[in-house]
């Protein structure tokens, strides 16, 4: 199968090597050349299925003629060793939780399933790579942890100085060895548009193999439509047909991989676009322009994106068709006091903790109820552990969140970042010196 780019100038490539690209030379994303649709009995038969003969069979269209079925096998085998729960709430509500990798987050499956292709890509090729990545939270300690002692992979996490958690900083910063956590004087868009010049940078890309862990990389984002079909197969065993998806979304690649298990042939109903305040994909469901801005700091800070990415991938999707895209998309947006609400809500009711991030896909879910007027069956994407973001969770519900084992080690660790102003000129130079 080939992989062309959104903005159609680039030839069309193979899988492991869009993945190894990142971002395509015309500054496009790589997308499918043609969507694979899975025949009608398997999505009707997707209950009888576990995570990974699911993960397998949404996979193998898009990588056999790269991979053979065993090591397709192995690198699900590997990736996926961790449950991924659906939780019944009430009114038809379920949540599908995503956070029970190493990391605690949902980035794990994308970051976790792209480390061991590029594994297996350096052992096949015998040639080191360096991975760029912008994060405004949990995709750097995902991507961190998934490519930690990788042979043949150096990298590179750019981050907000001041606009992560400290449990998320420390998660990336501590590492050491192949990873380089550099601390960006700016904003998660900042990040995001060193690593987009770096590509298109002659001397750089001359000099050096470059690719990126970002939601634009195609390999993190085909895994992110394994659980969407997941979560549909656990329904199915209720006897539970079409769901509603509500996600929450900042650069939008959670969502658009939800988007593409629908173009694969899952049966749903419809999709939330659930944002903090940082909402130009709302008003552009709300029938507005699509107009950029820069981002605004909330306490959901993996969704402050004010230029998401991952839209050019939801155009494509629907051949640039507006009403299209409306068609299968509700946005809502919520501020900082709505989000703090809905946990302390949920809480108080249903005794269920909810991060930030996933308490706005739940208040888009419970207002897209209420607008419908019908227990429709509802599925939110739960993307971080609560624990994560203690500081502040613990003040609306008067309760103190007990911190893992596994992630108090990170908090005791010397922290190994390296301070970046956000000129490109900056970044080119500390990359030359460092990779090249």
């Amino acid at each position: 199968m080939k992989f062309i780019s959104t903005n159609k100038k680039s030839e069309p490539v193979s899988f492991l090597e869009a993945m190894r690209k990142g971002l395509a030379p015309d500054s496009g994303l790589y997308m499918p050349e043609e969507i694979p649709v899975l025949p009608d009995s398997f999505w009707s038969s997707v209950g009888d299925l576990s995570f990974h003969e699911i993960a397998f069979e949404m996979a193998k269209p898009y990588l056999k003629d790269e991979l053979s079925d065993a090591e397709l096998q192995s690198v699900i085998d590997d990736t996926f060793n961790f449950p991924v729960p659906v939780k019944s709430l009430a009114d038809h509500h379920f949540v599908l939780e995503l956070y029970h990798g190493p990391t605690l987050a949902f980035k794990d499956f994308g970051a976790r399933f792209m480390a061991r292709l590029f594994s297996e890509k350096a052992r096949k090729e015998q040639q080191e790579v360096t991975i760029l990545v912008a994060t405004s939270g949990d995709t750097g300690s995902a991507v961190a942890h998934g490519f930690y002692k990788v042979n043949g992979v150096n990298v590179c996490l750019l981050y907000p100085k001041g606009k992560v958690s400290k449990l998320q900083e420390q998660q990336m910063a501590a590492l050491g060895e192949n990873v380089t956590a550099l601390e960006v004087d700016g904003v998660f868009d900042d990040c995001q548009s060193l690593v987009k010049q770096a590509f298109t940078d002659e001397e750089l890309n001359d000099g050096m193999q470059l690719s990126s862990a970002n939601s634009i990389n195609i390999a993190r984002l085909l895994p992110q439509s394994f659980y969407y079909a997941f979560a549909l197969a656990e329904l199915q065993k209720k006897g539970i047909g079409q769901p509603v998806f509500s996600v929450p979304s900042g650069n939008f690649g959670n969502l658009t991989g939800g988007l593409l298990a629908m173009k694969m042939g899952m049966p749903v109903q419809h999709f939330l676009a659930a944002t903090n305040v940082n909402d130009v994909v709302p008003e552009y469901l709300n029938g507005n322009q699509f107009k950029v801005r820069d981002s605004i700091q909330t306490i959901s800070n993996a969704m402050d994106v004010g230029n998401p990415s991952n839209f050019a991938r939801i155009q494509h999707l629907f051949d640039y068709s507006d009403s299209a895209i409306r068609n299968h998309l509700t946005g809502y947006s919520y501020n900082d006091e709505q989000t703090r609400e809905t946990i302390r809500e949920v809480f108080e009711e249903e005794g269920y903790l909810l991060c930030p991030h996933t308490a706005i896909g739940y208040r888009a879910a419970k207002e897209y109820q209420k607008e419908k007027g019908e227990n429709v069956p509802l599925v939110t994407l739960a993307t971080a552990h609560p624990v994560k973001f203690r500081d502040v969770i613990e003040p609306e519900i008067n309760n103190r969140i007990e911190i893992p084992e596994r992630l108090k080690v990170w908090l005791e660790r010397e922290k190994k970042s390296v301070p970046i102003h956000k000129e490109f000129k900056s970044f080119k130079s500390f990359l030359l010196a460092e990779f090249r």
